[in-house]
């Protein structure tokens, strides 16, 4: 009977080893749906590969992160608002990146205080995933798309949040083994169960 269950992941790199993460495939149809708002004064964290990709009449492109890097323009830390200017950007991607900041209402907050009145936040972030810890960074928190709601409710006006949720049971057995995109049919990655959100997506306005 135990033979027919592994305790070993396919992959423990969310199966970037394999192929494309299975995440990837949401967070890069949200920003495929997204294209009109990445446009302007547009910032992205760690490199602006997605600014890049499905940016529109982007007229300045920035990259924060934490330590010098050769992509990064601004270095500063969204926590504690180092190095975040106020008031500038038409539109901010943040990718996967408020799980593992700690202080995350106060991030969230010099995020809004970042984008001009009526900028973009476009966010993605985990409900369902092994963790992605590190030596550099850590790995603290996981939603649902009722508690994802309720934390940006904190900084705008419900109306102005748009959140949608992507998964099923088959995605996120597949995401937690670390198979790669090319390794479960598109068919299955369509279907969308709420019981079992493997990733959560949200547009809000400020």
């Amino acid at each position: 009977m135990l033979n027919n269950f592994s305790i070993r992941p396919k992959s423990r790199n969310f199966g970037f080893d394999r192929g494309k993460p299975i995440d990837r495939f949401y967070i890069e149809k949200f920003l495929e749906n997204n294209r009109a708002e990445i446009t302007g004064h547009v910032l992205e964290v760690g490199d602006n590969f997605y600014t890049r990709t499905y940016g529109d009449n982007v007229t300045k492109s920035d990259v924060l992160n934490l330590i010098s890097s050769n992509e990064a323009t601004i270095v500063g830390d969204l926590a504690t608002g180092e190095n975040i200017p106020h008031g500038v950007f038409d539109c901010i991607i943040l990718t996967q990146v408020i799980h593992v900041i700690y202080d995350i209402k106060m991030a969230l907050n010099h995020t809004f205080n970042a984008l001009k009145p009526g900028g973009t936040l476009l966010l993605t972030t985990s409900g369902l995933s092994s963790s992605c810890r590190t030596d550099f960074h850590g790995d603290y928190w996981r939603f649902t798309d009722t508690s994802l709601r309720m934390l940006l409710n904190e900084f705008v006006d419900e109306e102005r949040i748009e959140i949608d949720v992507f998964g099923n049971v088959a995605v996120a057995k597949a995401f937690l083994d670390g198979l790669a995109i090319h390794e479960i049919p598109e068919a299955i990655l369509g279907i969308k169960d709420d019981h079992y959100q493997v990733i959560l997506t949200a547009k809000v306005k400020k």
